[in-house]
């Protein structure tokens, strides 16, 4: 072996290491892991409770929407006066509340 191999070697093996870039990864994530605050029992039975409850809620208020629409749908399709005027009064009341919604946020 001459000199320049020897040398090259010992360059080699000075040389720092490059990291693996999917071992780096999975360090890196298990120590933000570690930094993160994982909620106890109790805590996760109260937030569970929390997302159920306004599950829930937004089922119930999302399935009256849907009946008040699928009757004021009928009404308009059978031609019914009143359908004609319940609809007249949700939208205007759809378009004042868009309004007010839009005066809010600007100010």
């Amino acid at each position: 072996m001459t000199d320049q191999e020897k040398q090259e070697r010992q360059e080699k093996k000075e040389a720092p290491k490059k990291a693996n870039p999917v071992v780096e990864y999975l360090r890196d994530t298990r120590a933000e892991l570690k930094k993160v605050h994982w909620p106890d029992r109790k805590e996760t039975l109260n937030l569970t409770e929390i997302v159920l409850a306004f599950t829930l809620g937004m089922a119930i208020f999302l399935g009256l929407l849907d009946l008040v629409f699928v009757r004021m749908l009928g009404g308009i399709i059978t031609q019914s006066v009143w359908a004609y005027v319940i609809t007249a009064v949700v939208l205007a009341a759809i378009v004042v509340a868009a309004v007010f919604i839009n005066r809010s946020e600007e100010g």
